[in-house]
């Protein structure tokens, strides 16, 4: 097992595809399934709270879990596109 200089395991370094869902006046980050092929503008279900709701992907990035744009362990993910 290959550790970083500061005693942590280095990541697997897979790409993912973090979105921005709008749910109207809120706006939170999930873990984007590639399978979804998902674009800006697209209507989603997602968890939010106890509930899933329906929302507007407002902003798509690509990254590793060490980028994205929220700490990795926070991230839930898009259920399905509407």
């Amino acid at each position: 097992m290959i550790h970083s200089l500061a005693g942590g395991v280095l990541a697997d370094g897979q790409i993912y595809t973090f979105a921005k869902i709008s749910f109207g006046e809120e706006t939170a980050w999930y873990l984007a399934p590639d399978l979804l092929f998902l674009k800006e503008g697209d209507k989603v279900l997602a968890p939010q709270g106890h509930l899933t709701k329906e929302g507007t992907v407002v902003k798509l990035e690509r990254g590793t879990k060490q980028t994205a744009p929220v700490p990795a362990g926070r991230l839930r993910e898009v259920l399905s596109k509407v």
